[in-house]
């Protein structure tokens, strides 16, 4: 497992939304759910992005996918009052939408590498899905939502994957990282195995180079050393694990690689500035998904089921 892979670990679409029916001008789709990441694939036509936190409107079209960080509200809409000619829809369209509630710590570390809206071309494997998924969409096969979410998780990785290596981006060093022969295999082993006692010389061993070629590779790549690294990364890991029920100061302890939990909770005061059990404390319980995201909601609509405002 890598530093990507456990950033979406628990992230899960869960009820994804699709306006049934084929969307003509004029019309808005407000989704007000409190995501931290929603996922919007247009199957037929364009609109626009547009966030209630402000920002320029993004136009959104039929071949792309739009990443948008919550947990603000916003709308898709054919009229983003820029204007005609814009860019924007003028014609019917026709969208499925995934919210992603991004619960833990250790998931919500890819918002920081994200911007308020990313769109990407839907290209590669990801377009071969688009017909397969609306189909799915407009059948009434057993098990269809279950169907659509997991394909939407999937779409969501393409969609990352293809922002992170479009021409010109500014990917998180991790990620950059992930591809260096040297950071690589130790960020890897470090993330397969946080509990282990990693030590420089060892992590070097698995890079396949002196400690010292190691250390400064990873230093120019990642921007701090690789012990202090490793121990942010397990401390983010405590974070989510103390909030599980059950879950004992000691048990999380051995989990992030710490024998005495009077260490462990010295070194997560250190680093995140809170006890362990006050931090438990104040997260409380993991949040749970709703079996159904919020709809986008209509002015002249009910509210419980997808539809479209004119």
């Amino acid at each position: 497992m890598d530093p990507f892979d456990d950033l979406l670990r628990g992230v899960r679409a869960n009820g994804a939304a699709f306006a049934g029916s084929v969307l003509t001008p004029p019309w808005t789709l407000r989704f007000t759910e409190d995501a931290y990441l929603t996922l919007c694939v247009p199957l037929l036509g364009a609109g626009w992005i547009v966030r209630d936190g402000g920002g320029e409107p993004r136009p959104l079209r039929t071949g792309e996918a739009a990443i948008v960080r919550g947990p603000e509200p916003f709308a898709f809409t054919d009229d983003p009052g820029t204007g005609p000619g814009a860019g924007g829809g003028d014609g019917p369209a026709l969208l499925l939408a995934g919210a992603y509630r991004v619960p833990g710590e250790v998931p919500r570390r890819l918002l920081c590498a994200l911007p308020p809206v990313a769109v990407v071309p839907d290209e590669h494997d990801c377009a071969a899905m688009r017909g397969y998924l609306e189909a799915q969409l407009t059948t009434g096969l057993p098990g269809r939502q279950i169907v659509v979410d997991r394909l939407l998780d999937w779409l969501l990785v393409c969609t990352l994957r293809q922002w992170f290596d479009r021409p010109g981006a500014e990917p998180p060093a991790w990620y950059l990282a992930l591809g260096d022969d040297v950071a690589g295999p130790a960020l890897r082993a470090m993330h397969d195995a946080p509990e282990r006692a990693w030590t420089l010389p060892s992590l070097a061993a698995v890079a396949g180079v002196s400690r010292s070629t190691f250390a400064k590779r990873f230093q120019a790549l990642l921007g701090e050393p690789p012990l202090t690294y490793l121990t942010e990364w397990r401390m983010a890991l405590a974070a989510d694990l103390l909030t599980e029920p059950g879950m004992t100061v000691a048990a999380v302890a051995r989990r992030v690689g710490y024998a005495d939990p009077f260490g462990f909770s010295a070194a997560f005061k250190r680093v995140r500035g809170i006890s362990p059990s006050a931090h438990r404390a104040e997260s409380g319980p993991p949040p749970v998904l709703p079996s159904q995201i919020s709809s986008p909601v209509p002015r002249r609509a009910h509210a419980s089921k997808p539809s479209r405002e004119k």
